[in-house]
């Protein structure tokens, strides 16, 4: 077969409504699919269903067959057709268990193929290949006795990790006087421009099921990456995303409805498993962090005009903490399982000399609603899957550390002017 009939075969099975990717990207993807082995799986489901079926009608007819032999009283040739249908009934068992076990096992592969990547999603294999699409802002030029944010966070006693650590771990830092009212203000601040921006505030529970994990596609894609409660069989959020996204599972949204668009402060907890060195300093990664996301649901028609409305939005937090920051397009190598087309936003730390990916702007086209059975019903009454996408706005530890480092002088830490009202205090000192 084919590598690009491999590919129509699996989006038909998948529930993908177009094949619209880039060229580049289907023979990559023609070999991931391969590997799942769907298209025998789902083979051998139709013919176990014809063969089911079949029985089925062969019982039911000759049921009728026998209830007429019985009247008429023929009952020796009755007796041998009921014989059949025992063994019919047999056989139909026997094949429902083989249908059933089909089904869990081409189940457990379909949950496993990642998204497809958009048509205009750069080819390649790493963040090496992803695309720079916009830039801006002024890059601080700082002295030679400029910090890194760790050693500022010590100096003024606003962060302090040893204690963290000492508490919890590693990645778990408690943030003290300023630094807390820091995070707070920051925390308002984001969600006060969302709602000012049309989005409904929700305030989510921090632990959610398997179904909401894989509903949005954490399960079983990030299982390793995420604190799970084995007793009670709920995992920590990584994102505020799969609770907001998961209120929608199962639902049918009325097409007047849209856009649904949710804000959500919450804590995140991810287990950042083999991450080490240098990039893991400070703030630079956590296992437990604060971050303001934004939700949306919309039609299929619009989803990608949302996806830059959201941008921008992003951009526009970015413009107003005087922060400079690009805009990188992932290849379809470095994009998430679940991502048609990401936007990452990263911030330069001076201090670091380095960007800090600071949000993630997707749209997942129809994946997670296929998977959550989300839907949208026209005023015809025909319904489809909905499109969703989420963006970070903002994750607040990188925020935090480019704000401390581009931001230091003589005197202390300078607060941008559009977070002093909620600061309450212009420099940190």
């Amino acid at each position: 077969m084919k590598d690009a009939t491999v590919i129509q075969r699996t989006l038909a099975i998948i529930g993908t409504e177009s094949l619209d990717i880039n060229p580049q990207e289907i023979l990559l993807l023609a070999k991931q699919y391969l590997k799942f082995d769907i298209i025998s799986l789902d083979d051998k489901r139709k013919e176990t269903q014809k063969k089911l079926d079949d029985n089925l009608a062969r019982g039911n007819s000759l049921a009728k067959e026998i209830g007429i032999l019985f009247k008429s009283g023929k009952t020796e040739k009755a007796d041998k057709l009921k014989e059949m249908t025992a063994e019919l009934k047999i056989q139909a068992k026997e094949l429902n268990e083989t249908l059933e076990n089909t089904k869990k096992e081409l189940e457990s592969l379909l949950i496993r193929v990642p998204n497809l990547p958009h048509k205009s999603v750069p080819a390649g294999k790493s963040a090496e290949d992803n695309e720079i699409v916009h830039r801006e802002g002024k890059i601080p030029e700082l002295g030679e006795s400029a910090l890194s944010h760790w050693d500022i966070a010590t100096k003024y006693d606003i962060i302090d990790f040893a204690l963290g650590n000492k508490i919890t771990g590693a990645g778990f830092p408690v943030y003290k006087g300023k630094g807390a009212r820091l995070q707070r203000a920051l925390i308002n601040f984001f969600l006060d421009r969302a709602i000012e921006a049309g989005y409904l505030e929700i305030q989510p529970p921090y632990m959610v099921n398997a179904a909401s994990g894989y509903g949005t596609g954490q399960l079983p894609d990030k299982d390793g990456q995420m604190y799970h409660a084995t007793e009670d069989d709920l995992y920590l959020i990584p994102t505020a995303e799969v609770p907001v996204t998961n209120i929608y599972r199962d639902v049918i949204l009325k097409e007047a409805d849209l856009p649904v668009k949710n804000v959500a402060y919450s804590a995140c907890f991810r287990r950042e498993a083999g991450s080490y060195g240098k990039d893991v300093r400070g703030l630079n990664r956590l296992h437990q962090f604060d971050k303001v996301e934004i939700v949306q649901v919309t039609h299929p028609e619009r989803s990608y005009q949302v996806l830059e409305e959201m941008r921008e939005y992003v951009s526009g937090l970015l413009r107003l903490l005087e922060l400079p920051f690009r805009v990188v397009k992932l290849c379809g190598g470095d994009m998430s399982f679940t991502s048609a087309l990401t936007y990452d936003f990263e911030v330069y730390s001076s201090a670091q000399k380095r960007w800090l990916e600071v949000s993630s702007v997707s749209n997942f086209e129809s994946f997670q609603s296929n998977r959550m059975k989300l839907r949208i019903k026209d005023s015809a009454g025909k319904s489809q899957f909905a499109h969703t996408l989420n963006g970070s706005a903002l994750a607040l530890p990188r925020i935090v550390a480019a704000l401390l480092e581009n931001n230091q002088t003589d005197e202390g830490i300078r607060m941008p002017e559009v977070l002093i009202s909620y600061t309450g205090f212009m420099v940190i000192s």
